[in-house]
């Protein structure tokens, strides 16, 4: 029961301490660093968006993306996969600007795979509906290309203040520790994923996603990487998006994330062959490693119940874990009461209408 106990710490402790201190270690043994510079021609670049009901976004991104600087040749492809919104008619105005489709509904991966077959140019640039792209993110996505080496490109989501005005550095402590590991992961080697908001590959190495594949920002850049080539993290390529505080749909995208990292070996069966996966070590502790910490959080729980008995330690260990689950449910709690004073505030507001 002891080694239970301390299997279960210690690989809690590696995944979110000794990983990432192993890759900063790593990094500053070894190092692939890209200078991004400006290539001899600039690739041309076939932007790609799958959208659902999207119809109050979708202009504005399109004006957002067709007004950027970017001194190569671009194609705007925007894939309306079953919208009932009229996304369509919406995007009459841009027709002359850019490649508009529609499908039927059969979700994102089958809406990139429909994009990505109008595709004309080098490289192929990942965006969604929601989002906006910094004016120099088109160039700087593209400059790491210029290394035949490179065949992906992961750039940065910088989350914004409702109103806009305030620019946040991602959604708290576990977002930047996140991006930091990425960046070190990139300087190693390679990153294993990319932020679906805004990433690129070269349209040689695209092979097209299986039907339901739910992490194609997961997915797409490892295939690269398991053709030889890296895939790499320019913080200079930016989108911006707002800042959500509705922990329903937070909730949602975690579970969608979970459930694609969940997915993946079963679509891509080499992730797990390290003579296969040259980032092996990163794709098992970045993204395995995580899917089995809540199992082992209650491996540690349970073998702190049964050990407490026998020692001060496991008796200090078992009251700190309840401790955290206490404080944890407190703040759900109280998320639970601000979501419902909300939408009685809501409703009572629209009965004085």
């Amino acid at each position: 029961m002891t080694a239970l106990f301390w299997m279960c710490a210690g690989f809690v402790a590696y995944v979110y301490a000794g990983y990432p201190l192993l890759v900063f270690v790593w990094s500053r043994v070894r190092t692939r660093k890209i200078v991004p510079v400006a290539p001899s021609r600039w690739p041309s670049l076939s932007i790609v968006i799958a959208a659902r009901d999207e119809a109050g976004r979708l202009p504005s991104r399109l004006q957002n993306l067709i007004g950027l600087p970017y001194p190569g040749r671009r194609q705007v492809i925007v894939v309306s996969d079953g919208s009932t919104d009229g996304s369509i008619e919406a995007l009459n105005a841009y027709a002359a600007q850019a490649d508009i489709v529609s499908i039927e509904r059969s979700g994102k991966a089958s809406a990139l795979n429909a994009g990505v077959a109008l595709a004309r140019h080098d490289l192929l640039v990942f965006a969604d509906a929601r989002q906006t792209f910094a004016q120099d993110a088109l160039v700087e996505l593209a400059r790491p290309f210029a290394d035949p080496a490179v065949g992906g490109v992961g750039g940065e989501l910088v989350f914004v203040d409702a109103d806009g005005s305030t620019v946040v550095d991602g959604m708290g402590l576990y977002w930047r520790l996140e991006k930091q590991l990425r960046q070190l992961e990139s300087d190693v080697d390679s990153m294993v994923g990319a932020t679906g908001a805004i990433y690129a590959v070269r349209r040689s190495l695209w092979e097209p996603l299986p039907a339901g594949a739910i992490l194609d920002d997961v997915l797409t850049p490892m295939r690269c990487v398991l053709s030889g080539r890296r895939v790499v993290f320019n913080r200079r390529a930016v989108a911006f998006d707002s800042m959500s505080r509705d922990a329903r749909a937070e909730g949602r995208r975690k579970r969608r994330t979970h459930a694609g990292n969940w997915q993946l070996p079963t679509l891509e069966p080499r992730l797990l062959l390290p003579w296969r996966n040259r980032v092996w070590l990163q794709y098992v502790s970045h993204k395995l490693g995580r899917l089995l910490v809540p199992y082992a959080l209650i491996g540690l729980l349970l073998t702190s119940v049964l050990l407490a008995a026998s020692s001060p330690m496991y008796a200090m260990a078992l009251i700190a874990q309840c401790g955290f689950y206490l404080l944890a449910a407190f703040g759900a709690l109280l998320e639970l009461v601000d979501r419902t004073r909300a939408s009685s505030s809501l409703s009572l507001e629209r009965s004085w209408r």
